[in-house]
């Protein structure tokens, strides 16, 4: 499933001359917009996590496709002085290849938060909204809160936002959760749950019929946390920061001519582009 391009030696040229494109020891990326932009142009690698159904995967003919992926070449159709190309990796990997200069921005259904906030540059245009829930197998009664989780097993990815509220949690509780951690693949998540290897997992509310289209878990109780969803690029760096100045400009462009919602209900079901306010 996971067919990559090999990069042509025109496009490893312009990498080198690129003022953003910083990830020229790349070889395998999928091109992400215009054929016909000018040789000069600068490369910029979007690093992505192909795991995500709907949301950045391969179809089943292996083409990299979803939301996050056809709102980058959307951006891309707009900012003819950049040339989008996309590098698949494990999630886990993403923001190191960030600060490595292996890549030169992230599109991946990205939170913002505050850890998240003090090493990494976000733009400044939210592109979606998740509302962050605890997700269980259907049939489940028991659980309702973070407190209900205290002793058992629960499935997060590394280097998540719902890492983080696992994580915070277990910080300044006395009774743990037993965090579980994967390699992000969406897929586990059902058969991990189901099995009984782990109790929960959290996830965003519009992602659950995304990776469960049998309907075999259920979110439960209130949202977790409301963030709003960000491309991230590296910080104290004037390319990136030009760089996602440019495609805050473009989103504001697909906000205004209703593309992005457009994208969302195509893609996630419904739109989640727009901010909702956390009810305590």
């Amino acid at each position: 499933m996971k067919t990559m391009h090999t990069w042509m030696a025109a496009g490893l040229l312009a990498l080198t001359v690129a003022g953003c494109g910083t990830a020229a020891g790349n070889t395998a990326s999928q091109s992400g917009g215009q054929e016909g932009k000018a040789a000069a142009v600068q490369t910029v690698v979007v690093g992505t996590s192909p795991n995500f159904p709907k949301v950045t995967y391969y179809d089943e003919n292996g083409k990299l496709t979803g939301f996050d992926i056809e709102l980058v070449r959307d951006i891309d159709q707009l900012l003819p002085d950049y040339q989008f190309k996309f590098q698949t990796m494990d999630f886990a990997n993403l923001l190191l290849s960030l600060q490595t200069h292996k890549i030169d921005m992230i599109a991946n259904e990205m939170e913002i938060n505050p850890e998240r906030q003090q090493k990494y540059l976000f733009n400044k245009v939210p592109y979606a909204y998740w509302q962050t829930k605890i997700i269980v197998a259907k049939g489940n009664n028991s659980i309702h809160s973070l407190d209900d989780l205290v002793g058992k097993k629960v499935l997060t990815t590394a280097t998540t936002a719902e890492a983080d509220i696992l994580q915070n949690y277990n910080q300044t509780h006395s009774k743990k959760i037993d965090i579980v951690y994967e390699n992000g693949n969406a897929n586990d998540t059902v058969s991990e749950i189901t099995s009984g290897r782990v109790v929960a997992s959290l996830g965003a509310d519009f992602s659950l019929p995304l990776i469960d289209p049998e309907h075999k878990l259920t979110s439960t109780g209130a949202a977790l946390a409301v963030s709003p969803v960000d491309f991230v690029f590296r910080k104290n760096d004037p390319a990136e920061q030009k760089l996602a100045n440019e495609v805050d400009q473009a989103l504001q462009k697909l906000i205004a001519n209703g593309t992005l919602s457009k994208l969302s209900i195509q893609w996630l079901g419904s739109d989640f582009t727009k901010n909702i306010p956390q009810h305590s």
